[in-house]
């Protein structure tokens, strides 16, 4: 989807520099991408701290599914 916005200069700098990219159409893929990322665990932590989850897995559980070939 293309839009036009008005982006502040040095806000698109300093985002272009975080990414890492060159263009600043995949640098601000990118952001918004790790934006709603964020926003998603900042959800999920919200409601774990609430005791609105019901999420039994233990940590070693959770540890063998990080160590776990794709």
């Amino acid at each position: 989807m293309r839009i036009t916005v008005d982006i502040d200069e040095a806000k698109m700098g300093s985002i272009l520099k975080l990414t890492r990219q060159k263009k600043k159409s995949p640098a601000l893929a990118m952001a918004l991408d790790e934006f709603l990322e964020f926003k998603r665990r900042q959800d999920f932590l919200g409601k774990v701290i609430a005791g609105k989850t019901n999420y039994e897995m233990s940590n070693e559980e959770i540890e063998a599914l990080a160590h776990r070939e794709p």
